[in-house]
């Protein structure tokens, strides 16, 4: 486990279980998290967009972090997802992690629209004041705001923002970044550019694909990580092998994506909750067999 920022290391963004009749199920979430910490991961990051966290309600959300705080081992990093439409709602959410006990927060900007730089900050200072190390998570694919390296720098200068979740898949950012803000912190934010983002500087990763296949992913993120030049080739061998359940991560059905793998590989991914339907024929099939292949080597 990380030694370390609690933000740094392998923090995966948890799937959420659910009963046959689409209720969180917490004892298995609780399971998971557990198994999670001992196959080696550094932490989990609770109500992301794997963790469905728009569809639960207020007190499912709560009780989903607090779940995750009481099945964490000592050492083991809760970065609690605060995704929310406005700076106070975000507020809320921020201090309901700081009071459950979590270690740090995973904060999308503001997405019910097209926020301007200075709302954007704002909706940032606003969950400063819980008092939690805060990760910025830039999606500019799935929101309506780009957290560009300029407003990164701002936000860190100005909210004290600690880290960035990068999930816009430019590469290039990660140094755009280091060279505005030095001191903030680079974490990996989908799973197809794992190996890149590490030669590039990144000191974390919140993951999808460990949930289903952590021991050759965690591999992957230490050896990309090291900066060890001879670590570089095995590191490009795995990542030629998982690649191509890796990149579902970006896409649109990673959820279902991500659960589908984790049921084929043993453990339980089991169903979503509406809107997410279940994955076209095809699609599941190809899931099936990159996860089936990975298996067997």
């Amino acid at each position: 486990m990380s030694e370390s920022n609690p933000w740094h290391g392998v923090v995966v963004a948890t799937a959420l279980p659910y009963t046959e009749g689409l209720t969180v199920d917490y004892d298995r979430f609780a399971e998971h998290v557990q198994w999670l910490a001992a196959t080696g991961c550094d932490g989990v990051a609770p109500n992301g967009s794997l963790g469905e966290y728009q569809s639960l309600s207020e007190v499912e959300r709560a009780k989903v972090i607090e779940t995750a705080v009481q099945a964490a081992p000592e050492g083991f990093t809760v970065m609690a997802g605060c995704g929310a439409y406005s700076g106070l709602q975000s507020l809320q959410w921020a201090e309901q992690a700081a009071e459950a006990g979590a270690d740090c927060i995973m904060l999308l900007p503001p997405n019910s629209y097209r926020a301007n730089d200075q709302e954007v900050v704002d909706h940032y200072a606003y969950a400063a004041l819980a008092g939690l190390p805060i990760i910025a998570y830039n999606n500019p694919i799935d929101t309506k705001v780009d957290l560009t390296p300029d407003l990164i720098a701002r936000i860190h200068h100005e909210s004290g923002v600690v880290g960035v979740k990068e999930f816009s898949g430019d590469v290039r950012r990660a140094y755009q970044i280091k060279e505005l803000a030095p001191e903030v912190d680079l974490l990996i934010g989908t799973d197809d550019i794992v190996l890149e983002m590490g030669i590039a500087g990144a000191v974390g990763w919140v993951a999808g694909y460990p949930n289903a296949i952590p021991e050759s992913t965690i591999e992957l993120y230490r050896l990309s990580t090291s900066g060890k030049v001879e670590d570089i080739p095995r590191a490009r061998e795995i990542y030629r092998n998982l690649h191509s359940l890796l990149r579902w991560d970006s896409k649109t059905e990673f959820v279902q994506a991500i659960k589908l793998s984790m049921d084929i590989a043993g453990r339980f991914g089991g169903s979503c909750r509406p809107p997410r339907s279940p994955l076209p024929p095809k699609a599941a099939q190809q899931i099936r067999r990159d996860t089936e292949n990975l298996i067997i080597r």
